[in-house]
């Protein structure tokens, strides 16, 4: 039978095993198999450490049998084999009942396979998955290899199963190499050193030396890094030949009231950013842009400039926003910037001006059906919304512009839904205060092009960090409470923010769309030692007795009503509540210029993003602000000296860099992007800067010239498939 990449696996191996490894492990075809790389290799007698086992890990070892015990069991018949193995460095007991092998003797090699679980106090597989190396059988000559491939298995297909799947492939009719194309032009492999990926395939597959993996590594690292990059590069292609309409500025319309209105001067880096915005928009090709800038740059300014020049040139703009505190703020300070110009048809309203709509999805049915008329009619020149923007019935009459803030907090395809609403395809501004690493400006936000806006406006009073580790420095909590009352005295207001809600042990999530829980930072053991994590009620409870008792104290989640979020908002923001304890709905975009201290309770269960976040909600104002990061964790932990980078440094982009190397690469990417449906199985966003940038300028030169991959069926096709199979998900949800 001639074999090809896309030969079902039932074909080559078999109905059982191939339906195993289509079930857990989405191994399909051959290309799959061959594309299931080791993902370490063991040496005889240097595996991984036994002792570094964890209790519930599902692993595949290799060790050596060092005893063999045998005995009849006393409360039921048959008998127990207590099997002892080791590595040199640590050992554990494998458990058989009513078992007889005749390999299972003193001296003997192995590979097991289980779920690590604990008897006595001693780590333990009971009737693992084995496979003995007798060492003088020619099925064990990849055992017999100086590096063992391990394979990521599952509890049906195990990982020799794999191994012996791959031997299967890579001896194929026809030959190997005649099986797998090269996809790769013949002037990029030589430009970079890189080998043949049938050559690559055997080595990662069947190495020799550490020197075969690395060289195959590479060669595969690129090919996942240049499709990649081709895919991107050929949306931001599509979407520059995207027929739009141009958006011109025009002179004494909204954006110059918007100008003179502003109470300060705009930055060099926001006029900077602002003309780069105008003329995109002044273009009848739709802009994609992503606007990153440090928390406090004033980011929102720059978007509300864009979306006055798309009114004034009689289009409508919308501004999507993720929680419903922050689309409320964001409708309340563009109507108090406008005045009446953003009241045009009521009584006090300025004729030349326009609407400013809100929706969002507890809107009453009366509000809700006045503001989709405005929306649909087009009397709402700008509409500011949570994910109801996003609901069929929205209608926009001439949608220009749609502004995504908070990028991370949506996903590519949520963009395009709203992006959908418009009559011809609108520009696209989508922004985040999380600074962005590089290597993921390259992936995860290909085709956007990029601004920065790294300048803060001047007067701002900057704000000072602590860690109050409270296991180690018990009095440093006291402290704490002394120093926010000291600010209050003063005249200033606090935050303090906690992961859970409380009452319920599963009250995480928010009665809204907003995410209330902390982003799953790395934690020093296992979440089954811990303790829950503190509750906005029950803290509030605890200050309002104890430390800060007598002072004007709310609380501020999800679980509450739009009415009561934005009540309470209000009366922070007038003055009247002088310490807000909150979930992470106060994370991003709720400005407070009085708010001088954030206080966050358990701190290592916060991700370093998420605590820059909270900490840019302070000092923006002229008074100096004050960040405590309080925790259990110890100093000398990684968590503890991730919590002290973050208060050693305002940057953040040195931060982001930090988040990069102290989060699984999944989360960056996103929970979608897991190796399996990315694609991406060997590149590292923390490791391949260089490469990945190399693999863009290659994929940009490729696609500028005249027949584009018409020269290269293969990468055309490896594009192609990306584009269409399951793997693109991440894509569509980074």
């Amino acid at each position: 039978m001639a074999v090809t990449l896309e030969t079902p696996l039932s074909k080559v191996l078999g109905p059982k095993t191939a339906k195993g490894m289509a079930e857990q492990l989405s191994l399909h075809t051959v290309r799959h198999l061959l594309r299931h790389y080791p993902r370490r290799y063991a040496r005889r007698g240097e595996m991984a450490r036994l002792d570094d086992l964890q209790e519930g890990d599902r692993v595949t070892i290799l060790a050596q049998i060092t005893s063999v015990n045998s005995r009849r069991m006393r409360q039921r018949h048959g008998t127990i084999t207590e099997v002892t193995v080791g590595d040199g460095a640590g050992s554990m007991k494998l458990v058989f009942f009513n078992y007889r092998h005749s390999g299972l003797k003193h001296g003997a090699w192995g590979l097991f396979a289980g779920t690590v679980g604990k008897y006595q106090g001693q780590l333990q597989f009971t009737h693992p998955d084995m496979h003995l190396l007798s060492g003088d059988d020619d099925s064990d000559d990849d055992w017999a290899r100086e590096l063992v491939p391990i394979y990521p298995a599952s509890k049906d297909v195990s990982s020799w199963v794999i191994q012996k799947s791959v031997k299967l492939l890579l001896g194929a009719s026809g030959g190997f190499t005649e099986l797998v194309e090269d996809p790769l032009p013949e002037e990029i492999r030589r430009r970079h050193g890189l080998p043949w990926l049938a050559a690559a395939l055997l080595d990662i597959h069947r190495p020799t030396t550490g020197e075969d993996v690395e060289r195959a590594r590479l060669r595969l690292k690129w090919d996942e890094a240049l499709i990649l990059q081709l895919t991107l590069a050929a949306r931001r292609r599509a979407a520059a030949l995207e027929p739009g309409i141009a958006r011109p500025r025009r002179d004494g319309g909204l954006l110059d009231a918007v100008d003179a209105a502003l109470p300060f001067e705009l930055t060099a880096g926001q006029r900077e950013v602002g003309e780069e915005l105008a003329v995109e928009l002044d273009r009848d090709q739709p802009m994609h842009r992503l606007l990153q800038g440090e928390v406090g740059s004033g980011k929102t300014v720059v978007a509300l400039r864009a979306m006055a020049q798309v009114v004034d040139a009689g289009g409508q703009a919308a501004l999507l926003a993720p929680t419903e505190v922050l689309a409320a703020q964001h409708a309340r300070g563009i109507r108090q910037l406008l005045g009446p110009l953003g009241r045009a048809g009521e009584l006090d309203g300025d004729p030349a001006g326009t609407r400013v709509s809100l929706l969002t999805g507890s809107l009453k049915a009366a509000a809700k059906r006045e503001a989709r008329a405005d929306v649909a009619e087009g009397r709402a020149g700008i509409v500011i919304g949570t994910h109801a923007l996003l609901q069929e019935g929205v209608d926009f009459a001439d949608l220009g512009l749609v502004v995504v803030d908070e990028q991370h907090r949506f996903g590519v395809e949520q963009r395009d839904a709203l992006r959908a609403k418009g009559n011809r395809p609108p520009h696209v501004l989508v922004m985040t205060a999380t600074p962005i690493p590089r290597t993921v400006a390259m992936t995860v936000y290909g085709d956007l092009e990029i601004s920065t806006l790294r300048q803060l406006p001047s007067g701002r009073g900057g704000v000072s960090s602590s860690v109050v580790p409270q296991s180690e420095r018990p009095g440093w909590l006291d402290r704490a409470w002394e120093r926010l009352r000291e600010e209050v005295a003063a005249g200033r207001q606090a935050y303090v923010v906690c992961p859970r809600i409380g009452d319920s042990p599963t009250d995480a999530a928010g009665a809204d769309d907003e995410p209330e829980d902390a982003d799953g930072a790395p934690d020093d053991g296992p979440v089954s030692d811990r303790r829950p994590p503190l509750a906005v009620l029950d803290v509030a409870e605890i200050l309002r007795n104890g430390p800060l008792a007598g002072l004007r104290l709310d609380v501020l989640h999800g679980r509450l009503g739009p009415e009561d979020k934005d009540a309470r908002m209000r009366a922070f923001g007038a003055g009247e509540i002088d310490v807000l304890v909150a979930t992470t709905v106060v994370e991003v975009g709720v400005d407070v210029p009085n708010a001088t201290v954030m206080v966050v309770m358990d701190a290592d269960r916060f991700g370093v993003s998420q605590l820059h976040q909270l900490r840019g909600r302070v000092a923006r104002g002229r008074h100096a602000g004050l960040c405590l990061l309080v925790t259990d964790a110890r100093t000398d932990s990684p968590t503890g000296q991730r919590l002290a980078a973050v208060a050693a440094t305002s940057d953040g982009f040195e931060l982001a860099r930090l988040d990069l190397e102290t989060r699984r690469e999944g989360d960056v990417l996103g929970a979608a992007q897991s190796g399996k449906r990315s694609g991406i199985r060997m590149l590292s966003l923390l490791e391949d800067e260089d490469l990945i940038a190399a693999a863009r300028a290659e994929a940009t030169a490729l696609l500028e010239t005249e027949r584009g991959l018409a020269d290269h069926p293969g990468l055309a096709a490896e594009v192609a498939a990306l584009a269409t199979d399951e793997r693109a998900e991440w894509l569509e949800k980074a």
